[in-house]
């Protein structure tokens, strides 16, 4: 019997269920039925520990993720190659027909290697939101890209690399911190389960960059631990200025961090 190529996409908040499969082996996930592709959700990037989690994958199963980036206004924009070189950590190139780029908050392009927002163009692009002339407005350029709120940058090989969300990014004492860099650092700190980094209001720096922990089961770690930990691996200013450990993070029916909980309910921490 012969099966035909073909590929799973998966929202962020589905593959921690399904990737531990990956130790059964069942001839769905070990065979060649799928071609193990990843839809990334950049708020829930953390297949994003990507080189990490893409070699791993390959090890248990001998198939290479397959990283591709969407939205539900653009449905598919880019994606690795299914045959050729796909490249850890990143969502790949534009398909056929698609137009990215990265842009500063005018919608002035930026060169390759250059932090910005990620705006899209092309056929798979929505007309609009339904009776929402305003917002549409909004989020579209004049020449008819459509601004994603995902923060990115275009690599010198042409493949798109994703940061994080323009609304989660911190800007503390005039310097930009992107959260997922010290949350990649967070989560392979042992005993930590998962992590969210976000930005609360400080009468010093603007925002003050704080850090929210969820601990393995009868895992103990203090937060002047978990500092000592980051401190030669981040700039100084990039440090979290205070560690919280909850029992769990605040999600919604999708299963996505909502780091504006977070944010609302500890807005008064530094004042």
């Amino acid at each position: 019997m012969s099966h035909s190529e073909g590929h799973i996409v998966l929202l962020a908040p589905m593959t921690g269920p399904v990737v531990p499969l990956a130790n059964v082996p069942d001839p769905v996930f070990s065979g060649g039925m799928f071609g193990d592709g990843i839809g990334i959700d950049p708020l829930e990037g953390r297949l994003v520990a990507p080189c990490d989690g893409t070699i791993t994958h390959l090890a248990r199963t001998g198939h290479a993720l397959l990283e591709r980036y969407g939205m539900t206004e653009t449905n598919m924009n880019t994606s690795n190659p299914y045959r050729g070189a796909r490249i850890p950590g990143s969502v790949g190139l534009p398909l056929p027909g698609v137009e990215i780029r990265i842009a500063d908050g005018d919608g002035d392009p930026l060169p390759h290697g250059e932090i910005g927002m990620i705006e899209v163009r092309g056929p798979n692009v929505f007309q609009g939101y339904w009776r929402m002339p305003e917002k549409t407005q909004a989020e579209f350029r004049k020449d008819g890209f459509f601004i994603t709120g995902d923060l990115g940058m275009i690599g010198p090989d042409g493949y798109l690399r994703i940061v994080g969300r323009g609304k989660d990014l911190i800007i503390t004492g005039g310097l930009n911190v992107y959260p997922r860099e010290i949350e990649s650092l967070l989560d392979d700190l042992p005993g930590v389960e998962e992590s969210a980094v976000v930005g609360l209001p400080h009468e010093d720096f603007g925002e003050g960059v704080t850090a929210f922990l969820v601990l393995k089961k009868d895992a103990t770690l203090s937060e002047a631990g978990v500092l000592d930990s980051l401190r030669d691996r981040l700039a100084r200013f990039k440090l979290p200025k205070r560690v919280i450990v909850l029992d769990q993070l605040p999600r919604n029916a999708m299963g996505k961090v909502q780091k504006s909980t977070l944010r609302q309910d500890y807005a008064a921490l530094y004042r």
